[in-house]
């Protein structure tokens, strides 16, 4: 598998934010703790031993052994549950949603990205022990956003009604969507591994979150994965003083505040903080907890609490209590012996969020690392790519200045206007200085002149442009097409394309592949050939 890459900032589709972060700017150290290089693990991982207690290690475990009772895990997986009870063992941890199908493809460039770390860690650090965890988001509300995918320029999408968490939902449905999406397969080997693995996950479990348990396991089990579900009675036990503050003292959204303000100097900000970030959790209801009136209460319900009364609840009943965005990741680093969260640049830009928050809580603030991303080509599109004389930062120019600058390059005429633009303006310099010596109010004339003939050379362009791109239509179609191809509706593939598509191409060589070419720590946009 042919690999070259190219720089985040390069591909245009990265904020300024992420890519000044990967480029160290000084500006946002303040935001994080430590960089994600190698030798930095080591401070990390002293750091996290003083913060993990043996109890709740072993609430970790018993926690993870409960929810793979009914799962066919490999030897590696169960050995690493079981090594988290040790004291020498951390996670390396990276969180999605319940996705129908895994959704888009960075879905697998992050578990790729955090099972490739963990193997890259245990290199560098052999003494100790270092586990792949996928953080399932079961309590997510959101069902609009995860109840499709795309599969062949088609969504196959799972209609029904959503009310609460997502992993609690009935799988009501679903046999019209494999139907459907079975049709679309067609017939090969690899067709028939996806329908029977669409099919044992969404037909043969009974909610959200264990039909995406069993189909994380199955792509990802003989790589140690270890999925857990944090919507657990145990592991919110462990969190429960953690939400009493909240409740009390509102302490996120005071530092979190904070941060926002400085970070806004500069940056646009991703979420922004309530005065309590919490749901009330129960079947079918995932709603705000609000305080008003000196009362708890629970939006768009007649649920309510006085300050005792929600205590007490909190402590009967902690499962009850759901942490949102500010929140959760607060909940991850409380349970989880954990080293290093690897998100996307939506999910890192909101850690930056939160390292005051993290501080005043006294909670280790794990490393960040933006996961792999990914363009896969075929070697067909890589020889079209050849002969058409596109590069690797041409293709990732959007679609009208990809097309105007391949136009220029393969025109018999030269469509570049700047020369004469250039001679204009020095032409125009001195009809500024004859102004300034005669009769300064011409300045504003020579200057009015000035624009309209620079605009006018400008229409010329275009207009010629235009033309070249009706005497070229053939090759301009070669080249839109394949840039289609690549990067479907004009966005990166991997926010957009399944993984079951490039599955029917390649088999069961494509996850290894991924796994042999992605370098977590590399911190380039990654192009491969298959």
């Amino acid at each position: 598998m042919p690999s070259d890459c190219i720089s985040f900032k390069k591909t245009g589709y990265f904020s300024s934010l992420i890519c000044d972060y990967l480029n160290e700017k000084p500006e946002l150290k303040a935001f994080y703790h430590h960089f994600p290089k190698l030798e930095n693990f080591k401070s990390q991982i002293e750091e996290k031993s003083l913060s993990v207690s043996a109890q709740s290690r072993t609430i970790l475990v018993d926690s993870l052994k409960q929810q793979y009772n009914d799962i066919d895990a490999s030897d590696l997986t169960h050995k690493n549950i079981d090594a988290l009870t040790q004291e020498n063992t951390f996670t390396i941890t990276t969180g999605h949603q319940l996705n129908l199908f895994t959704g888009p493809l960075y879905f697998l460039y992050k578990i790729i990205s955090t099972i490739n770390l963990c193997k890259e860690l245990k290199e560098a650090y052999p003494t100790y022990h270092f586990v792949p965890v996928y953080w399932m988001a079961t309590e997510d509300h959101d069902f609009e956003e995860i109840n499709y995918f795309n599969f062949k320029g088609k969504k196959v999408q799972w209609n029904r009604d959503s009310k609460g968490a997502v992993g609690e939902l009935s799988l009501e449905g679903l046999d019209d969507v494999f139907n459907l999406y079975s049709k679309e397969l067609g017939a090969s080997k690899n067709a028939d591994f996806l329908r029977n693995l669409f099919n044992n996950a969404y037909i043969n479990h009974t909610n959200l979150a264990d039909a995406t348990r069993y189909l994380a396991n199955e792509l990802f089990k003989d790589y140690g994965l270890v999925i857990i579900d944090a919507n657990d009675a145990n592991l919110k036990k462990q969190f429960a003083p953690f939400v009493e503050d909240e409740l009390l003292n509102q302490t996120s959204f005071k530092s979190v505040s904070e941060t926002n303000q400085e970070l806004s100097r500069v940056y646009n900000i991703q979420v922004n903080p309530r005065e309590i970030n919490l749901f009330y959790l129960t079947e079918g209801l995932r709603e705000r907890i609000v305080f008003e009136d000196e009362v708890y209460k629970v939006l768009n319900t007649n649920i309510s609490w006085s300050k005792s009364e929600i205590l007490k609840h909190l402590y009967e009943v902690p499962e009850r209590f759901s942490p949102n965005v500010i929140m959760r990741p607060l909940y991850q680093e409380v349970i989880l012996p954990n080293l290093c969260y690897i998100g996307g640049g939506g999910e890192l830009a909101y850690w930056f969020q939160l390292k005051k928050f993290f501080n005043k809580v006294e909670v280790p603030f794990p490393i960040l690392l933006l996961r792999n991303s990914v363009l896969i080509k075929t070697e067909n599109q890589q020889k079209k790519l050849k002969s058409l004389n596109i590069s690797k930062e041409d293709i990732f120019l959007k679609r009208d200045a990809f097309i105007n600058k391949k136009v220029r390059e393969i025109s018999n005429i030269d469509i570049d206007f700047s020369p004469q633009e250039e001679a204009l303006k020095q032409q125009f310099e001195g009809l500024y200085k004859l102004a300034e010596q005669t009769d300064k109010s011409f300045l504003g004339a020579v200057k009015a002149q000035e624009a309209k003939q620079l605009k006018g050379l400008d229409k010329l362009e275009k207009r010629l442009l235009k033309a070249q791109k009706k005497v070229l239509s053939d090759q301009v179609s070669r080249m839109t097409e394949l840039q289609n191809e690549l990067f479907p509706n004009g966005s990166l593939q991997e926010r957009n394309t399944n993984f079951s598509e490039f599955y029917l191409q390649y088999g069961e060589s494509l996850i290894p592949n991924l796994i042999e070419n992605l370098k977590p720590l590399k911190g380039e946009f990654s192009i491969l050939t298959l």
